[in-house]
């Protein structure tokens, strides 16, 4: 049996206001197109999870349903708190308590993309895969019966894209 992960970074948040909270950031009008354009990609490729964890935050939901509209099935949603800044090993533990064959996590870095990179037995060529950029988002395949059997390095990893691969960039967008 193969168990699908898809991990995703939240997309680019507006940092509009420098003292409003950092739980109800709302994303910034390149982070809502990158989300659009990350959840076409994923209807495009066939990467439709059965269930979505979320982060709580506004910025994670916002891009949450952003990404689900373009997909052909509609994946029963999970809001967690637990989610919000999490370690890997604290995303893992949620993930470990699933039971869907395909699973997305949406949430924020370091620990979305250190789990990405934990989890892979090697690291797509990408330049940004290390980094974990906004909206990155990577599907990681493992050969497993139930998610309690996921170990570091135990993935394959099947794609991983950053929505400038998929929308390009500007001059003002170059970070």
């Amino acid at each position: 049996m193969t168990l699908r992960l898809i991990l995703i970074r939240h997309a680019k948040s507006s940092w509009g206001n420098p003292f409003a909270d950092d739980h109800a950031r709302v994303l910034n009008t390149r982070g809502q197109d990158s989300a659009v354009a990350i959840g076409k990609w994923m209807a495009e490729q066939g990467y439709v999870p059965d269930v979505v964890l979320c982060s709580d935050a506004a910025r994670t939901q916002e891009t949450m349903d952003l990404i689900l509209p373009a997909l052909p099935i509609q994946p029963k949603q999970q809001l967690s708190g637990r989610i919000y800044h999490a370690s890997p090993d604290t995303i893992l533990d949620l993930i470990k308590q699933q039971t869907a064959e395909t699973l997305a996590v949406i949430g924020h870095n370091p620990g979305i993309g250190m789990l990405a990179n934990g989890l892979v037995k090697a690291a797509p060529e990408h330049r940004r895969f290390s980094d974990y950029p906004t909206c990155a988002t990577t599907m990681i395949d493992f050969d497993a019966a139930s998610w309690t059997q996921v170990r570091p390095r135990g993935g394959h990893c099947e794609a991983f894209v950053v929505p400038r691969d998929l929308i390009g960039t500007s001059a003002q967008d170059i970070e």
